[in-house]
């Protein structure tokens, strides 16, 4: 019967031969609701536009949205909570249904009540009184009163609010001693402080208290798990007796369960300022030692434990107090820290399984913390790395290679003793086409080029050579090159990038690699730079800049409109920009030799006035080298701003580039364009003296550039890799049909312009940072002028404005209003820029363009052409009359 009920609802709706008139297309729509079959209910709602257009009675359509809200009820209402949170004849429906004797309708009020009050404040203070009332009655059944506590989670929007909620769920439990209803009331306490952050040390040691006194296990796991999320959000309001209670409790239970999920808060505060007060001293007790707390006996208890996930929250736990604690006698610590260290890592290391792999993770991150904290502990933590590699899973190999690279970029200097063994291993490494001998092989190379530092040597590179010939993953071979070129090992990456032209179909992808080739030759040219050699200082450069040119040329060729590389090739034209200026610096530096100043340089400088006239032509080009630097440095500031959705380490690579042209820039106005550097010195009257240290101050500019350009450029991730992606679609109205014709507006009114705009994410959206605010700026001018010039304010003459608004649901939109006074054709320009959550501004565009006509409104017409008519017979008697004189 259902299916004929779809059937003649489908042909009425236009999909069929059968006509039906109103009333029996909406039954037969009721009937498709009212199906037990959820398609055909989803389908009989997806007609109802159709139906709506067919028929568009008031009657009709009444009656149809009757019987959808039969259908949603007020869960519909809840889900536009966040786009009417204001909406108070929502707010009224919300009260009425509470009241409702319909059990379904009650529970979609709950529901609907719960989301607005989380949007809104006065909904919130205006049902307080009616939620307590309902859980407090007497009448409201216990599974009712269940789904009203956790609304009382809402309730933060200010402080009196926030206390008499609390106070209600005081009452709640202790009046209502039964699980469900504690742990109920419990977590919506908890829920409540957090939000509030009022009286939440009041609700850690309400929490500490079930958890040691209240005798059921789901009350203590619920406990446990609180604690934990207060543990997260606030760590500066647990005090040292808080997490002692936690302490004593962890050393009392019996159940591996509740003690693991102890040790998981105790780790989570233990890396927070909590640690420090529970060392700390106060006032009239001795501080407490790290050595006889509790915390620290509860922890070399559980470093060693059976239980996986105790065992590293135990070793975790020393970990961070090693690392916090600033005394010097914790050698026991340290010692008992490092053997749970290695212990763990024995153990996990031999296991490949999900859980033997997190806790891996816990031993990997502690040890780099600890090669951190304690640099002198760093040497160990590497050997025990070293000698467990080789017989450990490939899984854990690879976990452990990108500990062995994070301790390595903090201290270098262990890179020269971790090459031999590395290289050994490598030597001996599967060649099996798994995708985690592929994952190995990338880890273990990574790991090479960071303890490398320089070049690498032919034996090395001979050996990775070996190892991938037999590899047929081309993508290895890539990922391999590009982290070369983001470690600074760019002739081991020419070589790879050399060697994957050939494995491309796409001729994208073939001028892509080798532009990448071209700009690893580039930078390999600048390793033979040598300090006092500055000529063959201008010859490397020469050299790489003819590689560099290639490499942009095939850069421009690999951009597609989908994809148009714009980061990597602004990243690569500024670098080109940058040798440029260096070589024409050196080439200023050496000029003062072969060219020094005149013997009548001194007179010319007190004739004019200007000291720097006793430095020759040299001072004109310095003033130009400065303000080239200081250009190329506002470049690379530009850059970084259009990089919204760069990661923190290409970012960081980007402002070290800013800061070198920077510091060239004020290296030249103080040593060359400052007059107190070469005048103030001793004997700076005497001519030849002053030459003598004025090329001083030349050549130190030149070892400065040649001291950078030793430095191995870094192609960081967000050139090859785009990790998250956003963008902004802006729509203007109105907007004309063809983007080519201009929109016709009156000299006399204005333009209300409405911009409209999406913020369209990749699959990772906000990974880096995310968008607090966008900033539109709509700017007009005029191109081209008709009609006669009339007196105009200047206030009418332009348009610059700038509006911030805050993206709701990734959609936003305002208004401007625009004057048009002088007539002709204006080009209106709308530009977007972002504002993350730090306040930082991002210029991430786009910029949008639209053409408006002014037109002379009619009533100035008329009148306009009604006095040039009453002017031409005035002109005429004027031309009788010249004419009569004649």
């Amino acid at each position: 019967m259902a299916s004929n009920s779809t059937k003649s609802f489908l042909a009425d709706a236009g999909y069929g031969e059968q006509e039906l008139d109103a009333n029996s297309a909406l039954m037969e729509l009721d009937k498709g609701l009212r199906s037990g079959k959820l398609g055909e209910q989803c389908e009989a709602v997806v007609r109802f536009p159709r139906l709506f257009q067919k028929y568009p009675f008031p009657i009709l359509i009444n009656s149809a949205f009757l019987k959808l809200a039969d259908v949603f009820r007020v869960g519909m209402l809840g889900s536009l909570a966040s786009i009417i949170p204001e909406r108070k004849n929502a707010h009224h429906s919300i009260r009425q249904s509470l009241d409702s004797h319909d059990n379904v309708e009650v529970e979609a009020a709950v529901f609907a009540a719960a989301n607005f009050s989380a949007q809104s404040k006065d909904f919130a203070v205006g049902i307080c009184n009616k939620i307590s009332e309902m859980i407090q009655g007497l009448a409201t059944p216990v599974d009712l009163k269940l789904k009203l506590i956790p609304i009382l989670q809402h309730m933060h929007h200010d402080a009196i609010l926030a206390s008499s909620a609390r106070q209600l769920l005081q009452q709640l439990v202790t009046s209502y001693p039964s699980t469900k209803m504690v742990i109920v009331s419990l977590h919506t306490f908890t829920l409540l402080a957090a939000s509030s952050l009022v009286d939440t040390p009041k609700q850690i040691q309400l929490l500490l208290q079930y958890l040691k006194n209240d005798p059921r296990k789901a009350v203590k796991r619920l406990a446990i798990q609180d604690l934990k999320l207060l543990a997260n959000k606030t760590p500066h309001t647990w005090s040292r007796e808080n997490i002692q209670a936690l302490c004593e409790c962890a050393l009392q239970t019996p159940y591996d369960s509740l003690k693991l999920g102890m040790l998981s808060v105790l780790s989570t505060l233990s890396g927070t300022i909590a640690i420090k007060h529970y060392f700390s001293i106060v006032p009239g007790n001795v501080s407490s030692s790290p050595r006889s707390s509790d915390l620290v006996k509860l922890a070399q208890e559980c470093c060693y434990h059976n239980n996986r996930g105790i065992a590293a929250h135990g070793v975790r736990v020393l970990t961070n107090i090693t690392v916090s604690c600033q005394e010097k006698d914790l050698l026991a610590l340290e010692q008992d820290a490092v053997f749970g260290l290695e212990s763990l890592l024995v153990l996990c290391s031999q296991d490949d399984s999900p859980g033997a792999q997190a806790t891996l993770k816990i031993a990997l991150n502690c040890m780099v913390k600890l090669a951190k904290g304690r640099p002198h502990l760093s040497q160990s933590v590497v050997e025990t790395l070293l000698t467990q590699l080789h017989s450990a899973q490939d899984a854990a190999r690879i976990l452990m290679c990108h500990c062995l690279a994070a301790i390595a970029m903090q201290l270098p200097v262990l890179g020269d003793g971790m090459l031999g063994d590395l290289m050994e291993l490598y030597k001996v490494i599967g060649r099996s086409a798994t995708d985690k001998q592929q994952e190995l092989l990338v880890s273990l190379a990574t790991v090479i080029f960071v303890a490398s530092q320089k070049a690498l040597s032919v034996e090395s590179k001979a050996v990775i050579k070996q190892q991938l010939e037999s590899v047929s993953n081309g993508w290895t071979v890539y990922r391999i090159a590009r982290q070369a070129s983001r470690m600074g090992n760019h002739d081991m990456a020419k070589e790879l990038y050399q060697s994957l032209l050939t494995q491309v179909a796409s001729e994208h992808f073939y001028f892509w690699l080798n532009s990448l080739k071209e700009f690893s030759h580039a930078e390999q040219c600048l390793t033979g730079l040598q300090e006092e050699n500055y000529s063959s200082a201008l010859s490397c450069i020469a050299e790489s800049l003819k590689f560099y040119h290639k490499g942009i040329a095939s850069l421009t060729a690999a951009s597609t409109p989908l994809n148009p590389l714009s980061f990597q090739c602004e990243f690569v034209k500024l670098r080109i920009d940058l040798l440029q200026a260096f070589s024409q610096l050196i080439c200023t530096c050496n000029s003062l030799k072969t060219s020094p100043p005149p013997a009548i340089a001194t007179t010319i400088a007190m004739t004019l006035g200007n000291d720097l006239q006793r430095c020759g032509r040299i001072s004109n080009q310095m003033k130009q080298s400065m303000e080239e630097f200081r250009s190329l440095a506002s470049r690379y500031g530009d850059l970084y701003q259009a990089s919204f959705d760069a990661d923190s380490a290409t970012l960081r690579n980007v402002e070290l580039q800013q800061q070198s042209c920077l510091l060239i820039s004020h290296a030249i106005e103080a040593l060359i364009l400052d007059p107190e550097s070469i005048s103030g010195s001793q004997g700076s009257k005497n001519e030849s003296v002053y030459n003598h240290v004025l090329e001083d101050h030349t050549a130190c500019l030149c070892n400065a550039i040649i001291a950078l350009l030793k430095v191995p450029l870094s192609f960081q991730r967000y050139f090859f890799q785009k990790l998250q992606s956003t963008s902004i679609k802006l729509a203007l109205s109105p907007s004309p049909r063809n983007p080519a014709e201009p929109i016709a507006v009156q000299n006399n009114q204005q333009l209300a312009l409405k911009v409209e705009g999406v913020v369209q994410h990749g699959s990772k959206p906000g990974l880096f940072r995310k968008i607090q605010s966008v900033c539109l700026n709509v700017s007009s001018t005029l191109q081209s002028k008709s009609g006669q010039d009339y007196k105009i304010p200047i206030d009418n003459m332009t348009n610059e404005m700038e509006q911030r608004v805050e993206p709701h649901n990734d959609y936003f939109s305002t208004q401007f209003l625009l004057n048009f006074a002088i007539l002709g054709t204006h080009n209106i320009t709308v530009e977007s820029s972002v504002k993350d959550a730090n306040g930082i501004v991002w210029k991430t565009g786009p910029r949008t363009t639209i053409f408006v006509k002014s037109l002379e409104d009619p009533y100035s017409q008329q009148i306009r052409l009604q006095q040039q008519q009453a002017q031409q017979p005035l002109q005429q008697q004027q031309q009788r009359n010249a004419y009569t004189r004649f």
